[in-house]
């Protein structure tokens, strides 16, 4: 299970549409014209959720495992580090404060950093996980 992609059911409606509905954020769905678009849609509604859900410093709930006929969409790479850290912050209760300090940054930055609007190179937030004793990889694997 990966806490950066989610599960959803893709089903083809009467009109010829590809359906997309989120198992685990029941009030995220989105369509596409074919399956491609469809998962495109999807991401970019996953992104948006999990933003809203970020800005407002809400909980972040889990994926759950896929079952069979659900597929896996990712979550946005320009979000998921974003969220890395949020999750890594509240998983340790280390306040913006607290984190700016171990950094030796204004909590201003840390802000920006959590902000999905707020465009953060990676290795400020390599550098943030890091003192979180977590790091940062990516990963590449054929499509299944």
């Amino acid at each position: 299970m990966s806490l950066f992609r989610y599960p959803a059911k893709f089903t083809t409606g009467s009109d010829g549409r590809v359906l997309v509905e989120f198992v685990d954020l029941a009030r995220v769905a989105t369509d596409g014209k074919d399956d491609r678009e469809a998962m495109e849609e999807a991401m970019d509604a996953l992104g948006s959720d999990l933003s809203i859900r970020l800005s407002r410093r809400e909980e972040i709930p889990t994926p759950s495992a896929p079952k069979r006929k659900q597929r896996l969409v990712p979550v946005p790479l320009w979000l998921a580090p974003k969220l890395a850290l949020y999750l890594a912050m509240r998983e340790q209760n280390v306040s913006n404060s607290e984190l700016a300090r171990r950094l030796g940054l204004h909590e201003r930055v840390i802000r920006r950093m959590l902000d999905p609007e707020h465009a953060t190179k990676a290795e400020k937030i390599q550098a943030a996980l890091a003192v979180l004793g977590k790091q940062l990889t990516v990963e590449v694997r054929d499509d299944a």
